[in-house]
């Protein structure tokens, strides 16, 4: 019998969604309707969270300094990526164990995804089957995979995505160990979840989410339970690297390169030097991502990353930035410093958290109508005219923090603008 999809959202929980104005209002929404547990395993990072502070902070250095007198009647944010259109510069990350979030959750993704014309990227960790996703949902569907210590459960999940008809396989590179995520620690959280008497009495005080997930089972890692005991493939949350590969290298890389025929993005990269050769070995795009702040704590912000990668890899890949994304605002300082579009994990995952998909929805179209505003009111009615003119140069932001303006702009001091690849003025949006 095949899984029914995500339950629906009940008319009260509708009505809290529709009040929600913000990314961060859907937060203080999921905050309120999760145990502790599970919030904090949506919303926390590793050690004393910097790294995922740092993210979403970097965004507000930037100033913008708009055009006046442009014909902004209406905004095109249409663009190609991966030889395929996308509605808007903006592609779903992948998020690992959504179930916990809502049950089946991952069908509330792929769903708005596909709905709205982005794609969607599942997780090899998700609560639903990739086949499962494949089967419901038409529109452009991307496949994460980690790289587990036991190479078979990779090769075969990769198998089974190209089975299935997953058009682009996302490989993530920024976990070879897991990160000290210490809130899941004393949380009692862990995947598959294990009760003790702190998470009981966290979920007796939220009766909501405590009801729903009895009612539809607590979630596990579909697409590994053929694998035997989920527990032996991933151990607790807190630790989740514990069984990927540590010796993950550039030969792997290349011989899955070689065997999988769409296209491939690798994530979870800060460095030039890396993009350079990954566009060697013959990847499609660059994802800039420090798994949100969840792995390495102390990690460089991937808005400060990203204009060395784009810089990097020119026109030879395409280039996401992944992290920190909360405001349609920080979409258009990620296309302006190199970015070909962004990709959104927990803005979404609160949608989710909140109201299943009809808090996804909301999420995106919170996003997207900031979007269309922000590029209105900076006088960009496309997504090509959007670039470093409409950022303030560092000199001008020094009184904010002279190193961290240097830092993300380093060339402005010179010059009336910072240099930007030439390639993203070239991309129209799709026709």
């Amino acid at each position: 019998m095949t899984p029914p999809d995500a339950p629906r959202a009940s008319r009260r929980r509708r009505k809290i969604v529709a009040r929600c104005r913000s990314i961060a209002d859907l937060r203080a929404a999921a905050r309120r309707r999760l145990p502790r547990s599970v919030f904090d395993f949506v919303d926390g990072g590793a050690e004393d969270e910097r790294t995922l502070t740092d993210n979403a902070a970097a965004f507000k250095l930037l100033r913008f300094q708009p055009k006046m007198l442009v014909d902004v009647t209406t905004v095109d944010m249409r663009t190609t990526l991966l030889d395929g259109p996308s509605a808007l510069p903006v592609i779903v990350a992948p998020y690992g164990a959504c179930g916990f979030s809502w049950p089946r959750g991952d069908h509330a993704g792929a769903e708005v995804a596909e709905a709205a014309g982005i794609a969607y990227a599942m997780s090899s960790t998700a609560s639903v089957a990739l086949e499962d996703i494949a089967a419901r949902h038409q529109g452009r569907r991307w496949f994460q995979c980690y790289i587990f210590r036991r190479r078979e459960i990779t090769a075969e999940l990769i198998a089974r995505a190209e089975k299935a008809g997953f058009e682009t396989l996302v490989i993530t590179v920024d976990l070879p160990v897991g990160g000290n995520r210490e809130r899941d620690y004393r949380n009692d959280f862990s995947v598959p979840f294990r009760y003790t008497p702190r998470n009981v009495t966290d979920f007796a005080l939220h009766p909501e989410w405590s009801i729903t997930t009895l009612r539809n089972g607590m979630p596990t890692l579909a697409n590994l339970a053929a694998f035997g005991n989920v527990n032996d493939v991933n151990a607790t949350a807190s630790s989740v690297g514990r069984n990927y590969d540590p010796s993950f290298n550039w030969d792997d890389l290349a011989a899955i390169r070689d065997r999988w025929r769409g296209k491939l993005v690798v994530k979870g990269i800060a460095r030039g030097e890396d993009a350079r050769r990954l566009v060697a070995l013959g990847a499609d795009a660059i994802a800039v991502s420090n798994h949100g702040g969840r792995q390495l704590d102390g990690a460089l912000p991937t808005l400060f990353c990203l204009p060395e990668i784009r810089d990097a890899v020119g026109r030879a890949a395409e280039v996401y930035l992944d992290g920190g994304i909360r405001r349609g605002t920080d979409i258009v300082k990620a296309l302006a410093l190199g970015a070909d579009a962004v990709m959104l994990g927990r803005s979404l995952l609160y949608g989710i958290a909140a109201g299943g998909a009809v808090g996804a929805r909301r999420a995106l179209d919170i996003l997207t109508q900031e979007l269309g505003r922000t590029m209105q009111l900076l006088g960009a009615p496309r997504l090509a005219d959007i670039g470093p003119h409409l950022i303030a140069r560092s000199d001008l932001l020094a009184h904010l923090d002279p190193s961290i303006a240097r830092t993300l702009l380093p060339e402005a001091d010179a010059s009336p603008a910072v240099a930007r690849p030439e390639h993203h003025y070239e991309k129209d949006p799709v026709s």
